[in-house]
Parts: C-alpha cells; structure tokens; sequence
C-alpha cells in the first residue's frame, strides 16, 4: 500500500514539473507616466489610473522591447 501511494503521489510530481507555465506579459502606463512590466496580462493593477500600453507579449524579453519602444515614443517616463 505504501509503494502505491508513493508511486501515485511521485507521478503526481512528475506531471506538475512536466507541464509548461504559460505567462503573457503587459506594458502598464500609470497615471503619472510611469510604466512598468506587468507579469500577467489578464490580471489589472489596482486603482484607476493606469493604460495597459501592450497586451499579450509572450516572455519577459518581449516586454522589455515594448518598454523600450514605450520610452523612446515618449509614452512612458
């Protein structure tokens, strides 16, 4: 009995470390010019003053692009 649970709760592992994290990335503008990476995208940052500036980049490195084409536009300070 005990090597069965151990084996059920060793796949269990196994699966979690095999399935492949999904992040999309997003640009935020705040209301005093300030942008900032936002790690998820579906998810809003609290308060009423901000822009999410680009939506849906797929990694970090996206999104540092952005930022940057956000800050020579002149968009972001």
């Amino acid at each position: 009995m005990k090597r069965s649970v151990f084996a059920a709760g060793l796949l269990t592992v196994c699966f979690v470390a095999a399935t492949p994290a999904y992040a999309d990335y997003a640009v935020v503008q705040f209301g005093s010019g300030f942008c900032k990476i936002w790690w998820d995208s579906s998810d809003n940052p609290w308060g009423p003053a901000w822009t999410k500036i680009a939506v849906g980049l797929p990694d970090h490195e996206a999104a540092e692009v952005a930022l940057h084409d956000a800050f020579a536009q002149g968009a972001c300070r």
